[in-house]
């Protein structure tokens, strides 16, 4: 690839302000673009206005600015683009490679998280429903940068997926396959916890003939109860005024190893030193990171 085609982005979702793991997740997805001269760009995955936080999308502006983040072009929001999602699933119910689903959280109790295929050749009409994508019986694999090697096999492991809720709301593997390649995409840096996420996102970008780009998984970030760093659990908001202090513990947290003389540094000089040494080869190979290990 030449580098100065890479394009990268973040893609944070508003249910919450951001917190220490969403750091560690923006600074390496913002490092790996800036570092071969690439262009960052920012997504806000707002598709779930119940959980979507009054004032979030605001706060996290104000807070990559303040952690000194520069993006390029102008900020989309998944929530402007939902007459796109609703042509692609139309299409692909018509097709058939998608059907409506009316199995209730209670009915799928006791299968492992794997759907059974209950309504899979039921027939429903799409309405009131949701909409499920038919996964093929194959194996997905591909190779993370960090995490090495990985492979899923849709039909045994994950079963068909929800594209679109029975609330009429689009669905997270959906839309992110579409927006990454309408913004062309070419290099995703996220948390591991997308790892599981990726296989299905690489059958999606196959049945609709897109580019596959490459993946980069760092780890989470875990609290001392096991728990990973963030909304849910009400992990504490970035304070602006601990910018570059922050900023050097997630690069500590990638396995960087900024001077100490970064500690009195502005925000902008920690960005400008970890672009010019950042290095993928140094991030810990694992899924996870206790916080408490970062020093």
């Amino acid at each position: 690839m030449n580098d100065s085609a890479y394009i990268g982005r973040f893609a944070p979702t508003p249910s919450g302000y951001l917190h220490f793991g969403s750091l560690v997740a923006a600074l390496a997805s913002y490092l790996d673009a800036r570092s071969v001269g690439g262009r960052w760009l920012l997504r806000m995955e707002d598709l779930d206005p119940p959980r979507e936080v009054p004032g979030a999308q605001d706060a996290i502006l104000h807070s990559l600015e303040a952690y000194g983040f520069e993006w390029d072009g102008e900020l989309v929001r998944q929530s402007d683009r939902h007459a796109e999602y609703a042509v692609l699933i139309e299409r692909l119910f018509n097709q058939g490679l998608a059907y409506a689903c009316t199995c209730s959280r209670k009915q799928l109790e006791g299968s492992g998280g794997i759907y059974p295929g209950t309504c899979r050749n039921a027939g429903h009409p799409d309405r009131d429903a949701a909409i499920r994508l038919r996964v093929p019986e194959l194996e997905y694999r591909f190779t993370d940068r960090v995490q090495g090697e990985f492979r899923q096999h849709l039909g045994r492991e994950v079963g068909d997926f929800v594209i679109r809720r029975r609330d009429g709301l689009f669905a997270y593997q959906l839309a992110v396959v579409l927006d990454d390649a309408w913004q062309g995409i070419t290099d995703i840096v996220r948390g591991a916890d997308l790892l599981d996420s990726t296989p299905r996102q690489l059958y999606l970008q196959e049945l609709l003939g897109l580019h596959q780009p490459r993946y980069l998984h760092v780890p989470l970030i875990i609290q001392p109860d096991g728990h990973k760093l963030g909304k849910s659990y009400r992990s504490p908001p970035l304070p602006a005024d601990q910018a570059a202090p922050l900023l050097n513990r997630a690069l500590r947290a990638l396995g960087q190893q900024p001077p100490a003389e970064l500690n009195g540094a502005t925000p902008r000089e920690v960005l400008n030193w970890a672009i010019a040494h950042w290095s993928t080869a140094r991030i810990p190979r694992s899924r996870t990171l206790a916080e408490a290990q970062i020093r």
